[in-house]
């Protein structure tokens, strides 16, 4: 049995217990401070945020401004806004960024990988061909390439212009 480690996950693992509020409900009603958050847009149920303990360069969250984490308990257009603002965001990574390819999806439940259960979120994970490594496994570290900062104004600027066109 092949075992994949992901240590970097550890620094948000050990805060999680101790968040006096959940992250994205902060994020959800400080839209002064968007930046600060990593709140790359808002719509009007739901929002994109970058992931601050990410997997790959660019890894977004998109959730609803609602606090709930039983997916069979959003409200269809909650859900439907979620799934346009993924899309949104697929085509500002495919811009800005370039990547090969994505990984989409919701952990429900903690057994199924949610850090974070009771706010429901998908994650928008882009994927270059080569992005895998030996660091996460010798060396226990992931290497994100890119400054998060940079990486936000990038995405950010990307996804006001690809909504632009719509």
């Amino acid at each position: 049995m092949e075992r994949l480690y992901s240590p970097w996950r550890s620094q948000y693992i050990e805060t999680y217990d101790k968040m006096e509020e959940c992250f994205l409900c902060s994020a959800a009603k400080n839209p002064d401070e968007d930046e600060k958050r990593l709140v790359l847009y808002r719509g009007e149920n739901a929002f994109i945020i970058m992931n601050l303990y990410p997997y790959n360069a660019g890894h977004l969250m998109v959730a609803p401004y609602q606090h709930i984490g039983d997916y069979t308990e959003v409200d269809d257009k909650v859900l439907c806004e979620i799934s346009k603002l993924t899309k949104l965001g697929i085509k500002a990574l495919r811009k800005s960024l370039k990547p090969d390819g994505f990984n989409l999806g919701y952990n429900l439940g903690r057994v199924a990988g949610a850090g974070l259960e009771s706010h429901l979120h998908n994650h928008i994970v882009p994927r270059w061909n080569g992005d895998t490594n030996f660091m996460p496994v010798i060396g226990q570290v992931k290497v994100i390439s890119q400054d998060l900062k940079e990486l936000y104004d990038k995405i950010k600027k990307a996804i006001h212009e690809v909504k632009d066109v719509e």
